[in-house]
């Protein structure tokens, strides 16, 4: 049984507080490892030795910090398939989608690079007689991440990237149920020349992250998760002074109009809705056609390709769709949700309860389900399932399919699949969701934009990576200075007779 602790100042360290977790195998629903949690000592302690390390990082020019990127990317790519394997055995994800999860990441880390003209200032000559004035990007000084299951790569370097390269000292609490690969990339920042104690990994609960929440010395917090949590962070992190974005739940649609190519839209629907097990906050779980005869093409074309999806552990091969959800736990709410819209009402036209894998039976496998004709008051459209379930519901006109969408609580992604430029322009000016795809089924940016969701998905004026993650991670000082004037006129270098 493998046994893992933190990562304080360079290394890894057992926990001290006496308290774990079990971490699983999603495949086999075996225990693969136990987690130490983090005490509120031990979290004091692990931030204090952070903000000693800080100031002579902080102080190191940014140029050099971006060479210490460079160098990130590059074990990035080399420990690639190390990192896939890794998250693939505690996360349950395929390896092709466990390498995607990594790359991700590194394209925010090859962002991060270019930190020396980020975080340059402004100025102003003379903006008054003898007056000049600039402005200065500072680091806040201790930074923390707190990231989910679901990305246990992508989403940390997401956090650690700006932070460090903007010259904090950056605090990790990862997902306890995902935990090996962020203690590897701390081991690979190391590696990279990042100095001990500016990236330290603290594994625990809600007393860990409650203890960085109220700790002065943290600065700043970063949350990916769930609504009600992000919800709890903001709150109290900003009670505490403290800077805090934070990003919650979602519940993505995708409008198909009458125009769209179909085969594309199923293909789309079935990759987006069914990927990772739908265990993505940008997975899109409500399908909205327009018309009737649009919504009957579409579930005809859907049918087939929902029925032919592969499902399996990680280690059957590369053709394998999706694998288990996480955890026991997440397994049953996906079922008790699925029973749910069944009983109020829903059609259940793919039925993926009954689904077993031979030798895995103990697994956390779910099975796809597809529900058509799902109306705006059942359970199954109003929540967050994060599980292989897409809905479908019907909208008779592009109004009333465009008014589901911004009527509903959350607000992280969306997507519209037509043929008509007018219709793409005005979805894409009046929506109110923050990530907006055209023809485009999970339209997460690119590194060099901004990643974040409106309404219940994000709490906090600033988005992730992209140029807001520079901004979040440091703050402006405005320097006016002015000099005596006379030392211009020089020295003079002729003997000087006495008056």
């Amino acid at each position: 049984m493998e046994h893992l602790g933190h990562y304080v100042d360079g290394a890894r360290v057992a926990g001290s507080s006496g308290r774990t977790a079990d971490v699983f195998n999603p495949a086999t629903g075996e225990v693969q490892a136990k987690l130490a949690l983090a005490s509120k000592a031990e979290v004091d302690d692990i931030v204090a030795r952070a903000a000693a390390a800080q100031p002579k990082w902080g102080a190191t020019n940014p140029q050099r910090r971006a060479r210490v990127m460079m160098k990130v990317v590059e074990l990035l790519n080399r420990d690639m398939d190390k990192l896939a394997e890794a998250l693939s055995r505690e996360h349950g994800k395929t390896f092709p989608d466990a390498k995607g999860d990594v790359q991700r990441g590194l394209e925010v880390i090859e962002f991060c690079i270019g930190a020396p003209h980020l975080l340059k200032g402004d100025y102003t000559d003379g903006a008054g007689p003898g007056i000049d004035m600039y402005s200065m990007r500072q680091p806040l000084g201790v930074v923390c991440g707190i990231t989910p299951f679901n990305f246990p790569a992508m989403i940390p370097l997401w956090k650690a990237g700006p932070a460090l390269a903007s010259g904090n000292a950056f605090i990790l609490k990862p997902s306890e149920r995902a935990p090996s690969v962020p203690l590897m990339l701390a081991e690979i920042f190391k590696e990279a020349g990042l100095p001990d104690g500016c990236f330290q990994v603290i594994n625990g609960d809600k007393e860990a992250v409650d203890a960085i929440l109220d700790n002065e010395t943290v600065q700043a917090v970063g949350f990916v998760g769930s609504t009600p949590i992000a919800a709890y962070i903001y709150e109290r992190g900003c009670a505490n002074g403290k800077r805090v974005q934070c990003f919650g739940g979602a519940k993505n649609h995708m409008i198909i109009m009458p125009d769209a190519d179909m085969e594309q839209a199923a293909d789309a629907l079935v990759g987006a809705g069914y990927g990772a097990a739908g265990e993505r906050c940008m997975a899109i779980s409500v399908a909205v056609p327009v018309g009737e005869e649009t919504a009957d093409r579409l579930i005809a074309a859907l049918k087939p390709r929902v029925e032919a999806l592969k499902v399996g552990p990680y280690t059957a091969g590369d053709d394998v769709d999706y694998g288990p959800l996480v955890t026991a736990a997440a397994k049953a709410n996906v079922e008790r949700l699925v029973q749910t819209g069944i009983d109020q009402g829903a059609e259940l036209v793919i039925d993926g309860r009954d689904f077993s894998l031979q030798g895995y039976e103990e697994g956390f496998f779910v099975g796809p389900h597809l529900f058509d004709r799902v109306t705006k008051d059942m359970d199954i459209y109003t929540t967050e399932i994060f599980g292989p379930v897409l809905s479908t519901v019907r909208a008779d006109t592009y109004e009333e399919a465009i008014g589901l969408a911004m009527d509903h609580e959350y607000g992280n992604g969306t997507a519209i699949f037509t043929r008509d430029g007018d219709t793409a322009r005005d979805f894409a000016s009046r929506i109110n969701i923050g990530m907006v795809g055209i023809n485009v089924p999970i339209p997460v940016p690119l590194a060099y934009h901004t990643f974040g969701g409106w309404k219940k998905s994000g709490f906090g004026d600033l988005n992730q990576h992209g140029t807001d993650g520079f901004k979040f991670y440091t703050r402006t000082k405005t320097v006016t200075a002015r000099w005596p004037s006379g030392i211009k006129e020089g020295a003079a270098l002729n003997f000087q007779a006495m008056d």
